[in-house]
């Protein structure tokens, strides 16, 4: 039992800080210590023996520091080494994102769905898998977003650029579906940009649900941090520089 140690919250950039705040508003007795590999952002963009390699060494030192729980905040990192993480720790609870297709599916019946990822996420037979699930109960629209995750993780979201890169991925879609499922983690912090685009669409992301599951499985395994413990977050980055770490305050703090 390993009740007072940390959970590590994993990804490629900023991207993850927005299923971290989903696990604090689960968890708030827990200690969660966040890494962003902001130096090598974004992983949606590098080659799947790139993301392997920077994926489980990133993880083995958050394991050596103590993890008692591992939570992979990247949807890419997530496909591509999730399993082998798991192989490689079999002792470690690794719980991993998806695109929140599901949710989005059963909530929109017969209705078309929009899913923004980024070019390695939708390439994987993983997601193709998860999409053809429910290729029967509604229309899909997948659209890779290269560079968006990069120029999420320059910061200044209010940007007139951002919402024209944002339009010439989507904007021939403003009207026309009903749900928009963000398929990676970075996308949350953009949605007031997109709903410039798209107009009255429902969004979905798999941050919430990432929280419960980690809830379920730590309270299965009593690893729950007691009610008396105060909560903590703690951040580091492959980037470590004043302006990186002003922007991670920044993104755990703003409204969405």
């Amino acid at each position: 039992m390993r009740e007072n140690g940390n959970i590590a919250v994993f990804d490629s950039g900023v991207g993850g800080i927005s299923v971290l705040r989903a696990l604090v508003e689960e968890l708030p007795h827990e200690r969660f210590s966040y890494f962003g590999d902001s130096a090598n952002a974004p992983y949606g963009e590098k080659s799947e023996a790139q993301i392997m390699r920077l994926t489980h060494g990133h993880v083995e030192n958050l394991i050596d520091h103590g993890a008692k729980a591992v939570v992979i905040a990247c949807n890419t990192a997530t496909s591509v080494a999730g399993a082998s993480l798991r192989e490689a720790y079999p002792d470690t609870l690794f719980i991993g994102v998806e695109p929140a297709l599901k949710p989005a599916a059963e909530a929109y019946p017969g209705g078309s769905i929009l899913v923004m990822a980024t070019p390695v996420t939708l390439a994987l037979e993983k997601y193709h898998e998860l999409a053809m699930t429910f290729d029967d109960t509604c229309t899909i629209h997948a659209v890779a977003c290269p560079e968006l995750a990069d120029r999420i993780e320059q910061g200044k979201l209010d940007a007139p650029d951002l919402r024209d890169l944002i339009e010439s991925y989507v904007g021939s879609y403003r009207g026309k579906v009903d749900a928009v499922v963000l398929g990676c983690t970075h996308y949350p912090f953009v949605v007031p940009a997109i709903r410039e685009v798209l107009g009255d669409v429902e969004f979905f992301d798999g941050g919430a649900g990432t929280a419960r599951q980690l809830k379920r499985r730590l309270t299965a395994m009593n690893e729950l941090a007691p009610d008396t413990q105060p909560g903590a977050v703690e951040f580091s980055s492959s980037l470590d520089t004043p302006e990186e770490y002003a922007l991670y305050d920044e993104l755990f703090s703003m409204d969405l």
